[in-house]
């Protein structure tokens, strides 16, 4: 168990606050005037997902997580359910909450391997892929001369997820997209 002083609670790190398990999203270092400085982070609950805002003054440390991974196949989503196994054994399965998955989910193939993170021997939330190339099933017609709405349409993946792409992207073409933002990337194939 290591402690991290105010300043070192910086992004992508895992730190636990009140008990509770934390991925800080962003951080950042300020002085208020003739205040001492504070880091205002903001903080998303592994457990839950939720994201919370909180300060770290100067005299706050605050313990670094100690997260494991292991690898888990993504099998298939059921009413709400998302339905995970173990890489090595497929008749270990276990189910999982759309909030613990989180917004990435939607962007998930059948058979993808990720990794779930673990807090104390406790299953928390997945770490996806930053890229996912996946196939554009649904898609309007573009129509010659429409580019005064910037060029864009609003495309269906074979993962059922909707974004937006350039007009000239079509149904069967291979995409990919970045999980983090949800944004189109390029097209790579038919």
């Amino acid at each position: 168990m290591s402690l991290l002083e105010y300043n070192e609670v910086t992004e992508k790190k895992f730190i636990v606050h009140e008990g509770q398990p934390y991925e800080v999203i962003s951080s950042h270092v300020f002085r208020k005037q003739q205040r001492k400085p504070v880091n205002a982070t903001k903080l998303k609950n592994l457990m839950t997902g939720k994201v919370t805002e909180y300060s770290f003054h100067v005299s706050e440390k605050v313990e670094e997580a100690e997260i494991e991974t292991r690898e888990v196949k993504f099998l298939y989503t059921n009413r709400g359910e998302w339905w995970f196994c173990e890489s090595e054994d497929s008749a270990k399965r276990f189910k999982v909450t759309e909030d613990q998955v989180g917004p990435q989910g939607k962007f998930l193939k059948s058979n993808t391997v990720v990794e779930q993170l673990l807090f104390r021997d406790t299953p928390m939330s997945f770490k996806m892929p930053i890229t996912a190339d996946l196939k554009v099933i649904d898609a309007p017609p573009s129509i010659k001369g429409d580019t005064a709405t910037g060029g864009q349409k609003v495309v269906t993946l074979e993962t059922g997820a909707t974004i937006n792409v350039p007009l000239f992207v079509n149904e069967g073409d291979v995409i990919r997209i970045n999980t983090e933002t949800g944004e189109y990337r390029e097209r790579v194939g038919k």
